[in-house]
């Protein structure tokens, strides 16, 4: 009997990377909805309180809900991402967005703007997780660390751009009207995504959705340590600026005695430093060794902390000088982001949508205990503000310092040096 011969699998093609500026604008407008969902909305706290007849600390609990769940589904984003696709996944996270956003401009209760702002936040982080897998998956080393910070600079105008609109939209009409604005800048991210965003993982290379791969993946990553640290150090950077977000609205208005739309005075400066920061790890990757980078961007932040506290401790808050300080912090947070990063994701090259997901968890998670412990607890002096935030910046220090311990006397030696990594 004459054997069948094997017909040979079709060589897959390359994914030729599209065209960088459009990519980083549709990732940066992505990794928008996060500040546009959060800091949009923190101008018009008392105006949902007095519309809700409610409390503050109420409205602030749908921030803390918010947060909780934007934590909880970034450990399935990037594995949905793996196994399904990385534009699928945004389309339909979008699509989920702009409901929840329906949803909340139509809540006549506190507890239906709970709901609805969970559903905003299970969906919010695709944008961000699966925005850097599809960065790792086009580009290697020194150019994905350029990408990202571009993709960095362009998103750094939503922190800035979110609280004005929201204050100007208070002003002039109330609450409801920011969540339809953020529902139309959904749609049209929807159109957009679905003309333009490439799929960058080909079938051949996905991961099946397979319960217990996904939670072998999960046990893999968490019980690394050099993971642990180098997650962890990005999360507590995050938080000395979220501390001072989550704290927002009795910062600006009662220590300061500003109104609703003045919340520039704050948001300004920090998005100035994320914007530098980001520009100048541009122009550093692959020219500037990464402990000097880190060094650099620690010394900023921890300086920074420093310095706002003991202005705090011998005068009162006083505009520029209890804002300045926030756009030293921001540049090295900035500038270290996305060396950190890149390090992650590049610890399980299979997987990264898995890790990026994991990274997202982490830092969000921490966030949401800024949002619903540590602003309130703090947000009383601020000096107490400064305080924290200058110890998040050197635990943050810490974790870094103890990752590069691990890397050097715990790690096995590594099988594939390249430009990137042999300058840790």
């Amino acid at each position: 009997m004459q054997k069948t011969p094997e017909i040979p699998e079709p060589t897959p093609k390359p994914i030729l990377p599209p065209n960088r500026p459009l990519l980083a604008v549709m990732l940066a407008a992505l990794a928008m909805l996060g500040p546009f969902s959060i800091d949009t909305y923190l101008p018009a706290f008392p105006n949902i309180e007095q519309m809700l007849r409610t409390n503050l600390i109420a409205v602030q609990e749908s921030l803390t809900a918010y947060m909780v769940a934007f934590a909880a589904m970034s450990l399935w984003h990037g594995a949905l991402s793996d196994a399904f696709g990385r534009r699928n996944v945004v389309l339909v996270a979008l699509a989920v967005f702009a409901v929840g956003s329906l949803g909340c401009a139509a809540s006549h209760s506190i507890e239906y703007l709970w709901a609805f702002r969970i559903l905003q936040g299970l969906s919010a982080g695709a944008g961000v997780v699966v925005g850097r897998a599809i960065i790792r998956d086009l580009y290697e080393d020194a150019a994905a660390a350029r990408l990202l910070s571009l993709v960095t600079m362009i998103f750094s105008i939503a922190p800035a751009v979110a609280p004005i609109l929201g204050g100007w939209i208070v002003k002039y009409s109330d609450w409801r009207t920011i969540f339809l604005v953020l529902f139309a800048y959904t749609a049209l991210l929807f159109f957009f995504c679905y003309l333009r965003l490439p799929e960058t993982l080909p079938r051949f290379q996905r991961t099946p959705f397979n319960p217990a791969f996904l939670a072998q993946s999960y046990k893999q990553i968490f019980k690394s340590p050099a993971f642990q640290l180098k997650s962890g150090a990005i999360a507590f950077n995050f938080s000395g600026l979220f501390l001072y977000v989550a704290a927002a609205p009795v910062f600006i208005t009662r220590h300061l005695g500003l109104g609703p739309d003045q919340f520039a005075w704050q948001f300004v400066p920090a998005v100035g430093g994320i914007f530098l920061g980001a520009l100048l790890a541009n122009r550093f990757a692959g020219r500037m060794p990464i402990p000097f980078i880190m060094a650099l961007g620690y010394a900023l932040m921890i300086g920074a902390g420093a310095i706002n506290a003991l202005y705090h401790f011998y005068f009162p808050p006083a505009i520029p000088w209890s804002v300045i300080p926030l756009f030293f912090y921001t540049l090295g947070m900035s500038l270290t982001a996305p060396v950190l990063t890149l390090l992650i994701m590049d610890l399980f090259p299979s997987i990264r949508g898995t890790v990026a997901s994991c990274q997202s968890f982490t830092q969000t998670m921490l966030g949401a205990a800024v949002s619903g412990v540590a602003a309130p607890f703090l947000a009383h002096s601020v000096l107490w503000l400064a305080l924290g935030q200058f110890a998040f910046a050197v635990i943050g220090f810490l974790l870094w310092l103890g990752s590069r311990y691990y890397h050097y006397h715990s790690a096995p030696p590594a099988t594939k040096v390249n430009a990137w990594e042999s300058m840790e």
